[in-house]
């Protein structure tokens, strides 16, 4: 799963990066993200654009905002079939923009968190799906899921499941919301190489989300 991540890049990093057009909003990098938290995707709505995003997706009958931190993840393999995100699969994929995630590794009696990243260092879109949600009150907010499938070698002694990391080369492909091909979707659907990432053990200070820090990801 995916339940904690990091967006250690600005703004204009990140438009600069995925050639996006660097919208109006500042957004500060965050350290320690966590469900419900605002994130940034990018969408392709005729164009790609950055977006401030709600992390926890809503369908569109559900009547509080909180329902969705039940829909932090969505399971690759079931994704296109399931009610909730069947729709948002044909049409509203994203990016959901990060630098890297936290898992928690068993050692002895106690859970250490790790940082999992590439090695390169290089900002990276997971695999999302989006809606956007109507409140009662008529507001209209974005919401959104990040997609996990089986994890790697490096990633499996850890947890059984990681978050989707789509492919540079795969992004337009992934974003575009005339493909509906569900086979030649879900074949990016699967678990990064092991030799392109790295684990690095770090603080259990980020084992509270308000704990944002530049700190949380040096070795600890």
């Amino acid at each position: 799963m995916c339940g904690r991540f990091v967006r250690s890049c600005t703004v204009k990093e990140i438009a600069d990066y995925f050639d996006v057009d660097q919208p109006s909003f500042e957004f500060e990098p965050s350290y320690n993200v966590a469900p419900t938290h605002d994130i940034i995707i990018i969408n392709n709505r005729g164009v790609k654009q950055l977006v401030k995003c709600h992390w926890g997706f809503v369908p569109p009958w559900s009547k509080e905002l909180s329902d969705g931190y039940k829909m932090i993840n969505a399971r690759s393999e079931t994704v296109a079939e399931k009610p909730s995100f069947k729709a948002a699969f044909s049409k509203q994929r994203c990016l959901v923009i990060a630098n890297g995630f936290y898992e928690w590794q068993k050692e002895k009696k106690k859970k250490v968190p790790v940082y999992i990243h590439l090695k390169s260092g290089k900002p990276f879109g997971f695999a999302g799906l989006y809606t956007v949600w109507t409140s009662p009150e008529g507001e209209k907010i974005c919401t959104c899921t990040i997609l996990t499938t089986e994890s790697n070698d490096l990633i499996s002694p850890i947890h059984d499941r990681m978050p989707v990391i789509i492919p540079r080369d795969k992004e337009d492909l992934w974003l575009n919301p005339t493909v509906n091909d569900v086979a030649l979707l879900k074949d990016l659907l699967t678990s990064i190489p092991s030799e392109e990432m790295e684990i690095t053990k770090v603080s259990d200070r980020v084992n509270s989300p308000r704990y944002n820090s530049p700190n949380n990801i040096k070795p600890g």
